[in-house]
């Protein structure tokens, strides 16, 4: 499986780029929304998209909702499932009403996270 972390936490990127490419998954990291929404637009273009995008909705410049939206519009089956560490019913529906896949709240356990990537790429296959 290939995944793209979104994520302004550096630590939290280094952390699940080392902890799930022991499990095999390819992990590629963007540090910001402008930054994912760029590898997303790079990736299609190449024709390598990822299986799935998880990425954090508060993030400086452009947030997870607004490069969610972008993200769609150039791959419109694209699953993504937004992170948050702000418990905000609200912005979770507005994500799925995005095209989100789900959402999950940070702090997130690893098993957990893996389980919702997988049954993210599956139902975008």
């Amino acid at each position: 499986m290939r995944a793209l972390f979104v994520d302004d936490e550096r630590e939290f990127l280094e952390l699940m780029e080392k902890r799930l490419s022991r499990r095999g998954i390819e992990v590629s990291t963007a540090h910001d929304g402008l930054e994912g929404v760029r590898a997303v637009e790079e990736a299609a273009a190449a024709g390598t998209l990822p299986d799935v995008v998880v990425m954090d909705v508060r993030m400086p410049g452009m947030d997870g909702l607004e490069a969610l939206r972008r993200m769609k519009a150039v791959a419109a089956t694209l699953p993504v499932v937004l992170l948050t560490g702000h418990a905000s019913l609200g912005v979770a529906v507005e994500g799925m009403d995005l095209g989100a896949f789900d959402y999950m709240l940070k702090p997130v356990a690893i098993n957990e996270l893996i389980l919702k990537m997988e049954e993210a790429a599956r139902a975008a296959g």
